[in-house]
């Protein structure tokens, strides 16, 4: 059954069952660039959080940690996710220390900020973009999935630096079974052109094959991709650096668009088996689509092993 809905689910039998929270965005203005995740996995009695900044200055702030699930709510090691109006407007707040990535190690900082993110299109659900065959080859890595983007305001004070933010960003909301290492690879995407203009593409390899979802939005509507061909160019450790996608709708509409990564940050998602190991890029890019620049995220998870 289709359901677009920022409510909690019931947690189903599989002990990687989790509900996800995702948020981004990217301020032009200061050229500063953060996103953040809270997941919780009831059957495995944890929930998690990662929150990074990428400073104007090409530092990288950030933080990953888990604890035990407690009573279950969108609260984690001082980030908190907090809906204000379903499927339109969130708070986002942390208040406590993060890591300065530095040659010498990771240097304790201060962070506070307080955000609110209030959408610009409506939900938009992936069955829209697959059938059953790219859902059952969807189902270890959170076959329920919306997407939405919109635009973040605030404050962030970073150490004795402050920063009154407003961004385009993304956010998203999955449940079902989630695997970091289930699939071989996955390729997540989004682009922020204006208020009215962005785009959002899943390529997703697993074992069975490739799945590819996803929308543009224009002139008003979610429009459902149904196919994606993205030709990636890859340092040897696996950082993403550019990238081609010709990207075909459900209307029949074909577009081309590219992309330059301008920052990153690498997560370690080791297997729960201690042999497994995805690391995921997740990098800040400019895009390019008929003419025109967007801001947004390229993400890929690689299985290493």
């Amino acid at each position: 059954m289709k359901t677009n809905s920022d409510t909690m689910h019931r947690p189903g039998a599989d002990k990687e069952w989790n509900e996800s929270y995702y948020f981004n965005l990217y301020d032009q203005g200061h050229d500063l660039c953060m996103f953040m995740r809270i997941g919780l996995k009831p059957n495995m009695d944890e929930r998690s959080m990662f929150c990074f900044i990428m400073m104007p200055d090409g530092s990288v702030i950030g933080k990953k940690e888990m604890e035990v699930l407690g009573d279950g709510s969108l609260n984690v090691r001082s980030l908190r996710f907090q809906m204000l109006e379903p499927e339109k407007r969130w708070k986002l707040e942390f208040n406590g220390a993060m890591a300065r990535m530095e040659d010498k190690g990771p240097v304790p900082v201060k962070i506070n900020f307080s955000l609110e993110f209030e959408s610009l299109n409506k939900m938009y659900d992936y069955r829209d973009s697959v059938d059953k065959e790219g859902e059952a080859m969807s189902r270890n890595v959170a076959s329920e999935h919306l997407e939405q983007f919109g635009m973040a305001k605030g404050t962030l004070t970073v150490g004795d630096e402050h920063f009154d933010i407003q961004g385009l960003g993304e956010r998203d909301h999955s449940w079902g079974v989630r695997d970091w290492n289930a699939p071989k690879m996955w390729i997540w995407l989004t682009a922020q052109f204006s208020r009215t203009l962005a785009l959002n593409v899943t390529k997703l390899f697993v074992e069975g094959g490739e799945v590819s979802a996803g929308f543009f939005h224009m002139n008003g509507r979610n429009i459902p991709l149904v196919k994606a061909d993205i030709r990636t160019v890859i340092d040897p450790d696996g950082t993403p650096r550019s990238l081609a996608m010709n990207l075909v709708d459900k209307d029949g509409g074909k577009h081309k668009v590219t992309a330059e990564v301008m920052r990153e940050v690498m997560m370690p998602f080791p297997g729960r088996d201690g042999k497994s190991m995805s690391v995921m890029h997740e990098t800040l890019a400019e895009y390019s689509f008929n003419g025109q620049k967007g801001y947004g995220i390229a993400e890929y998870l690689v299985r290493k092993n």
